[in-house]
């Protein structure tokens, strides 16, 4: 049997902004407050079976290289910029706080020169805004006290490769530091960075795979904007779950995305429609977390441009409709730094069936789960729109629960041996991946760290199960959970709780200034 790891450490410090303290660490993540029952949830109108793919394995990868990653980059770096189709201009992008890549273009020369070494200037405020990109002064710290400076934008080069929408440029993503040469510690590569450093300093680590689904349409992005982005065509009339048949308005479209991310390096696994009309789903090969988190980012730019391309529009919105929502089930396995040993997994003989196969280890990463996902709801449904997704009927969890490949609970066990994991349920398309990962994480930690002990999985339909703690039903609910989570604080700092609860805050202040459809269709002439 695998034993429990040491206490684990709090997660390292990523520098402290101007003027203010670094966040006080703690020598253990403290205990949340005991939860409160739920009101049974409404049973589900439809079902949709999501997929298994994801990380099965908790070895290394057989096929992986043994060149380091510098060397690896550089090697990578020099067959770009070299030969007969030597690349015109290199994106240096980093990762803003919706999940999105942001940055600039720089020619060859360039790049090789002043950016490898010294970085990139980038504007402070790109960690700092909305969906619009507008920023204000509530956040800790703000572009507007240094009048919107630079920070320093450095490529990560065992990400460096071929643009997938565009074979002439070559894309890197980069860590962002303040001048002074430490890390911006709310920028979400550090956030997922900080999490996997703390399990590495108990000799383990993360694989990370995704399953995203996006919504495909007949209008091109320009003429849904003159639609306000509704009454839009489906590239698809009905449910194709599953089908072999009824997919050929979208078959085209998704073989060029599933071609481009496979000539970028990122092997597919899987690919089909989903139960909403022009729903569909590409699962990739897992990878190390962070790896895997950059290679989502990287698909959702890829997939958006090669559909303005091809005339099409396509969202990852958490609920578009009344109908089906698009989700993105995370799946999650640990193994050893310094070994192949699938830490999840256990010897035969375990005493209780529903934990039949899983280690100590991994029954109390699974209850930290369960013991922080209230908490936590924020870094997985982080916009007003993913909670319409969150809602009794639309076949995504409402409550905390787990169970053995049990879909219906917000983290599903799947696999056995070697590709034992958990598949978290909760979050939606629009999910930053890395602080969903690093939420996932220090949730596992808090749970290892305690010894917590893993209640019964949940049999049957756990949407309708009476007793469940609830999560929160709205983003207002969310921010205010994360913001006064003990566990929060002592995971992440004091001033990322309070940067991704501010940005909440603004999205929220946004909605509630908007006028929408739904309330001049209710009122214009009736009341």
């Amino acid at each position: 049997m695998t034993s429990l790891p040491a206490p684990i450490p709090p997660a390292r410090s990523a520098g402290p902004a101007e003027g203010q303290s670094p966040a006080e660490p703690a020598g253990h993540l403290p205990v949340p407050a005991p939860p409160q029952p739920a009101d049974p949830a409404s049973p589900p109108d439809r079902a949709s079976a999501g997929g298994s793919a994801g990380p099965r394995s908790a070895t290394a990868d057989p096929q992986a290289t043994e060149i380091d990653p510098p060397a690896a980059g550089i090697e990578a770096l020099h067959r770009l910029l070299t030969g007969d189709h030597a690349v015109e201009e290199v994106v240096v992008a980093t990762v803003d706080l919706q999940g999105r890549l942001v940055g600039s273009a720089v020619s060859p020369d360039h790049f090789t020169g002043e950016v490898l070494a010294d970085g990139m200037g980038a504007c402070t405020y790109l960690h700092a805004v909305d969906v619009d990109m507008q920023s204000d002064g509530g956040y800790p710290r703000t572009p507007w006290h240094d009048g919107f400076g630079d920070l320093r934008l450095r490529p990560d080069l065992s990400t460096l490769r071929r643009a997938p929408w565009r074979p002439s440029c070559a894309v890197v993503l980069a860590d962002a530091s303040w001048p002074d040469g430490s890390p911006v510690d709310v920028a979400p590569r550090t956030v997922l960075r900080r999490q996997l450093d703390a399990l590495a300093a108990v000799g383990l680590t993360a694989l990370v795979g995704t399953e995203l689904e996006f919504l495909v349409f007949r209008e091109s992005y320009k003429r849904a904007a003159r639609r306000s982005w509704s009454r839009l065509t489906p590239a698809s009339r009905y449910n194709i779950d599953y089908a072999l048949f009824g997919t050929e308005e979208l078959d085209d479209l998704t073989r060029r995305i599933r071609r481009a991310m496979a000539d970028a390096g990122i092997a597919v696994e899987s690919a089909r429609g989903e139960v909403h009309p022009g729903q569909y789903e590409i699962v990739f090969r897992y990878a190390e977390a962070l790896q895997a988190c950059d290679n989502h980012a990287l698909y959702k730019t890829t997939a958006k441009k090669i559909a303005a391309a091809s005339a099409q529009a396509l969202t990852f919105m958490a609920k578009y409709d009344e109908g089906e929502g698009n989700s993105c089930h995370v799946h999650l396995s640990l193994r050893g730094v310094d070994g192949d040993e699938p830490v999840f997994a256990a010897a035969p003989g375990a005493s209780r069936s529903d934990t039949a196969g899983m280690s100590p280890l991994m029954c109390s990463f699974v209850a930290g789960q369960l013991a922080c996902m209230a908490d936590f709801t924020l870094l997985f449904a982080p916009n007003v729109n993913s909670y319409k997704r969150l809602a009794p009927g639309a076949f995504a969890p409402t409550g905390v629960s787990w169970g053995r490949d049990n879909r219906t609970c917000a983290v599903r066990v799947v696999g056995s041996g070697a590709g034992l994991r958990i598949e978290h349920r909760v979050p939606g398309g629009d999910a930053n991946p890395y602080l969903a990962v690093a939420g996932m994480i220090a949730a596992g930690r808090f749970g290892m760290e305690h010894g917590l002990t893993l209640e019964p999985g949940r049999i049957g339909n756990a949407f309708t199960m009476p007793g469940l703690t609830p999560l929160p039903a709205t983003l207002r609910d969310a921010v205010e959970r994360w913001r006064s989570s003990a566990v929060a604080h002592a995971a992440f700092g004091d001033r990322v709780v309070a940067h991704l609860a501010h940005a909440a805050e603004v999205e929220l202040a946004a909605y509630e200034g908007t006028v929408t459809d739904w309330e001049r269709r209710r009122g214009f002439e009736r009341f």
